[in-house]
């Protein structure tokens, strides 16, 4: 199995979340402005209430790099286990975002289906601006989720799909725009209500996760049987049980019982244990590992 140097895949990550957030912040930045102004001009309310969403999209990135500086932090006297849990923190804010984001465009929609206004003559300039924010905002998802799956980070991944709820947002205002151009400006309402759905599922996911994290959810029935499987291929080893795991951030923590020889000088189980702790942390994202020794 691969080896896994814990210290450089931090600095990874850190360095991969920063890189790809600000990256971030810059694209909002632009369509924000182009879309509030040529929303204004145009006589597109759906167009400058997108470009308000991209400017409290960036609230969103300062949250991610506020946590993913703090979360690389070493362990203290306050914090003895790290600070890992920023990023989970980080991700149930995103979802939690992303939920009321959902349930406003719900809302929203819903309300202006039951209570119809008459709406202003847009101009078409509106539809090009929704468009070019369309795809970027469909190009920055790809790119965002490409690095979280990369450094194996929920917490980016959680930013990566408020990308792609940015990008729903400008379909729907596209499909607005166009409906209004021909006539039928229902279709606005009818894809902001789809399209609210959609946000408010992903975001009660990326929340549920999350508070289970900050709860010490287990690692994966996966993770822990590759756990169990470097244990018991560990020499010496007889038998291991009462295998527990918890999440910290994106790493684990690891609790178990290993099985030697009774014979064995505390020594010698000793030097056992520490070699079973280094070939699971050097082959898992395995933060630490608890062992107790039983005889048998």
């Amino acid at each position: 199995m691969q080896i896994i140097d814990h210290e450089i895949l931090s600095e990874t990550k850190q360095k991969a979340a920063k890189n790809s957030t600000l990256v971030s912040v810059a694209i909002n930045i632009i369509l924000a402005t182009a879309q509030i102004f040529v929303g204004i001009f145009s006589a597109s309310s759906g167009l400058v209430a997108d470009g308000i969403h991209s400017l409290s999209d960036l609230f969103s990135d300062f949250v991610v790099l506020f946590a993913n500086h703090h979360s690389s932090k070493e362990a203290d006297d306050d914090h003895n286990y790290g600070h890992w849990r920023y990023e989970t923190a980080a991700s149930l804010f995103v979802g939690l975002s992303l939920l009321g984001l959902g349930l406003g465009m719900i809302w929203s929609a819903a309300h202006k289906i039951i209570y119809p206004t008459s709406t202003a003559i847009i101009q078409i300039q509106a539809l090009w601006v929704a468009l070019f924010a369309l795809v970027s905002k469909e190009i920055l998802f790809r790119y965002m989720l490409a690095v979280a799956t990369k450094v194996r980070s929920s917490m980016l991944v959680a930013n990566a799909w408020h990308a792609r709820s940015d990008a729903a947002s400008s379909f729907v205002v596209a499909v607005g725009i166009i409906g209004a151009l021909m006539g039928y400006p229902v279709l606005d309402l009818i894809g902001a209500l789809v399209v609210g759905l959609v946000i408010a599922k992903t975001g009660f996911k990326f929340s549920w996760d999350a508070l289970h994290d900050l709860m010490d959810r287990a690692a994966s029935a996966e993770d822990a049987k590759k756990v169990r499987q470097i244990i018991i291929a560990a020499p010496k080893i007889l038998g291991c049980h009462d295998l527990r795991t918890r999440k910290m951030g994106d790493m684990i923590f690891v609790d178990v019982h290993i099985e030697v020889d009774g014979a064995m000088t505390v020594r010698q189980g000793h030097e056992i244990a520490a070699e079973v702790r280094s070939r699971v942390i050097s082959q898992l994202p395995v933060l630490d590992i608890m062992i107790h020794i039983d005889p048998v």
